[in-house]
């Protein structure tokens, strides 16, 4: 199911002294099966073109295509419930919406509230913690007494007990320690692989983004201003500096090799693009 942005602007309280640009003329696809990262800065428009990917906002110019559905200014909240099923939202700490006594009947909420027979909705629950690796043992519990990392995974598993084909994540690392946040990348990275989810990250981590994304967006003042693959984004170092964006780290640590002498093409984003060039010339004595 490809997302496809057609000239979309969105204007914050249109028509009234307070209005705003929340989004300027954005035209950008997001590949069925993609794993797609947006990038900017605070107040970018980056959770603007978000709400977007289930209609939760409705361009004021422009279209919104989302698969079968095309979503414009004049588009009814009537019918847009399959479209919501479609496309599963992972807010910023994501655990603040659990609310129900027992893990299970938390993860089996959303489909039950979609017409799922109880019992379905429980087996789904079931499947879910263990795609987000939890152990099963913790459906009975009060997901409030949980660690703040697994109270997140529940969520993240009601999220995908409604079966979606799109899930996307707002800063979905948000406060966790590194190796929190590199188990939950992980695991995103398998839930894309082996469910075949597309997957659209919002990050102020380039390193997610060089090692994950096949694809990235970069807004600034609600305008897309560049996309393309991690590589053709990160190519241009000064362009990057510009705009005042960052480097993954790799590419960062190969910047400053690079002034010591040794040789990068292209600059590596990865710790393994990194080694691979790297050995040879340290081995092979091309670097005093």
């Amino acid at each position: 199911m490809d997302i496809t942005f057609d000239h979309v602007s969105f204007t914050y309280q249109a028509g009234t002294p307070f209005e705003g640009d929340g989004l300027k003329d954005v035209s950008a696809t997001i590949k069925d099966g993609s794993y797609t990262a947006i990038i900017g800065h605070t107040g970018s428009g980056k959770s603007t073109l978000l709400q977007h990917l289930n209609a939760l906002l409705k361009p004021t110019a422009g279209t919104v295509s989302i698969g079968d559905f095309q979503i414009t200014s004049e588009t009814s909240n009537k019918n847009l419930k399959p479209l919501r099923q479609k496309v599963g939202m992972v807010f910023q700490f994501a655990e603040n919406q659990l609310f129900e006594q027992t893990v299970a009947k938390d993860i089996a909420f959303g489909p039950k509230n979609f017409g799922v027979p109880e019992d379905e909705a429980l087996a789904l629950a079931k499947r879910m913690v263990e795609l987000v690796g939890l152990p099963q043992s913790v459906l009975e519990q009060s997901p409030f007494d949980l660690s703040g990392g697994q109270m997140r995974r529940v969520a993240i598993a009601g999220v995908l007990a409604m079966q979606p084909e799109v899930l996307v994540l707002d800063e979905p690392t948000a406060g966790l320690d590194p190796a929190g946040r590199a188990e939950m990348m992980a695991m995103f990275a398998k839930l894309h692989d082996t469910e075949h989810l597309t997957i659209v990250l919002v990050t102020h981590q380039m390193d997610d983004v060089a090692d994950y994304a096949d694809h990235v967006l970069v807004m600034a003042q609600g305008a897309l201003i560049k996309q393309g693959t991690p590589r053709e984004v990160f190519a241009d170092t000064d362009w990057l500096r510009a705009n005042s964006l960052g480097l993954p780290k790799t590419a960062a640590m190969a910047e400053r090799l690079a002034q010591r002498g040794f040789h990068f093409d292209p600059l590596p984003l990865t710790a393994e693009e990194l080694a691979t060039q790297l050995l040879p010339q340290i081995g092979g004595g091309a670097h005093e």
